[in-house]
């Protein structure tokens, strides 16, 4: 069976080579070192360099802009660099700092790397040395993100980042997502839960000249109205009760790359007005700050909701969702590319097995996913073929391991089993939609022993609609 993943062409290498610039501050007080290391640093077509002549200087500047790296001298007139450092560490800690000095201030600036610097260099400087040492900095920049976001529920990269299938359908999007990703273009990506929205979205990251920076996905349904604007945009220390510090938001960690805004029409209407001014200048305020700060940053918006049929009936800014759909991609159903199912269940077969065999489909398995209507999609699959594996006592997963949990699987004009009362045969002609939905959440708490995260994620609901519907339909959820 074959296998589609990124089934266009690689970029060339002068494609790649158009990297985003890293943001630069170099902050000394002696003029002709700045103007040499200004140089030096523009002339490499690497960075985007600012500069300053104190330290009162370079935290305006700080508070103005999100910076990579910042080469900082210690011995500065009113404000040292030893207060620029510390400002740095609560204000912006993705930033790293590399420490200038001079021979006689070494062991001053031993200990700025106890307070977080990164290196320092003495004077005079090796240009070499200067570089090396900027972009291992970098490389360590990259790496505390990537540990913030593998931390946070945001990420959400527990799974694959490959788009597994070869159906004309898929295929086209995927070339349509490719051709839009050197762009810088707002894309909207809309689609059922479940169908790779956000697959879609780290493949134009991938494919764009920000493919080496961040990409931070948030879960706009999953995070609380009044958190939202925090984790977006960051807060100030005391800007509300429990802010002891100072809080990056989403969109510095994100800065020179990709923010992936899924389920965006879940934004509250209180919190669209700031992302639109957002979106327009690419400027923001922290959450109880003053200071306007600014990145650059690509947004990808992803949802399953008719944002028109929102804006008409005003759940959703007008000027919001023409601001957000300069392009969008529909992501096709499962049930509409049925030719990928053979190939996404031994993929999951592969991934989910926990033997050093992958289990096989036994007969008339591969029949019956097909048959299946999928209103989960992929993601319904996915724990479909999990579920089957967990249950199978041998090597080859049979059609009772299946479970799926709403509607026949049986193709029509196919007779069922006679007298059988599986959950797949159930007889929708006679029960009402409230009814089907209280049958479909009950086998799938149940699949997964009442989890309601493993339970919420299957279903391609948040955990908050899971619990509003629990309670409206009374479930015993188990102990």
């Amino acid at each position: 069976m074959s296998r589609e993943t990124e089934v266009l062409p690689r970029k060339t290498e002068s494609t790649q080579s158009k990297n985003r610039k890293y943001n630069l501050l170099i902050v000394d007080d002696e003029e002709s070192l700045r103007v040499l290391l200004e140089s030096e640093l523009v002339a490499s077509s690497e960075f985007a360099v600012d500069t300053a002549a104190d330290g009162s200087q370079a935290i305006n500047q700080i508070q103005a802009k999100v910076y990579d790296v910042v080469l900082l001298d210690i011995r500065m007139p009113r404000v040292s660099g030893i207060e620029v450092l510390k400002f740095l560490h609560e204000y912006s800690p993705t930033t790293q700092v590399i420490i200038l000095t001079n021979y006689a201030d070494v062991k001053t600036a031993i200990q700025t790397i106890k307070m977080g610097a990164y290196d320092f260099l003495a004077k005079p400087y090796d240009i070499d040395e200067l570089f090396n040492t900027i972009h291992r900095a970098l490389e360590r920049r990259q790496l505390y993100i990537d540990n913030k976001l593998m931390k946070s529920e945001l990420s959400r990269k527990a799974g694959t980042s490959e788009i597994i299938g070869q159906s004309p359908s898929l295929l086209k999007l995927i070339e349509n997502a490719s051709r839009f990703a050197d762009s810088d273009s707002f894309v909207l990506i809309q689609g059922a839960s479940g169908t790779g929205k956000e697959l879609i979205a780290n493949l134009i990251h991938r494919r764009s000249a920000r493919g080496g920076r961040p990409f931070v996905a948030v879960n706009c349904a999953s995070i609380p109205d009044a958190l939202l604007e925090s984790e977006l945009f960051g807060h100030e220390k005391g800007a509300f009760t429990n802010a002891y510090s100072t809080k990056q938001g989403l969109v510095e960690v994100a800065n020179g790359g990709t923010l992936f805004l899924d389920e965006v029409g879940d934004i509250s209407p209180a919190i669209q007005p700031k992302l639109l001014r957002f979106l327009e200048t690419g400027e923001f305020r922290r959450v109880g700050g003053t200071h306007l700060l600014t990145v650059d940053v690509r947004v990808v918006t992803a949802t399953n909701k008719n944002l028109r049929q929102e804006a008409q009936e005003g759940r959703f800014r007008e000027d919001l969702l023409f601001r957000l759909n300069v392009v969008t991609l529909q992501v096709p159903r499962l049930r509409e590319r049925k030719d990928d199912i053979p190939v996404l269940a031994e993929y999951f077969l592969d991934r989910k097995a926990k033997t050093k065999v992958p289990k096989t489909l036994g007969p008339g398995v591969l029949e019956k996913l097909i048959a299946y209507d999928w209103p989960g999609n992929v993601r319904e699959l996915e724990h479909a073929i999990e579920g089957a594996i967990l249950l199978s006592t041998g090597d080859t997963i049979q059609e009772s391991d299946l479970s799926m949990h709403m509607g026949r699987t049986d193709r029509p004009g196919d007779s069922g089993s006679a007298g059988s009362s599986s959950v797949n045969e159930i007889p929708q002609g006679t029960m009402s939609l409230e009814d089907l939905e209280r049958i479909h959440i009950e086998r799938v708490l149940k699949l997964f022993n009442y989890s309601r995260t493993k339970t919420a994620d299957a279903l391609g609901i948040s955990k908050k609609t899971l619990y509003l519907k629990i309670k409206r339909y009374g479930m015993d959820v188990g102990s």
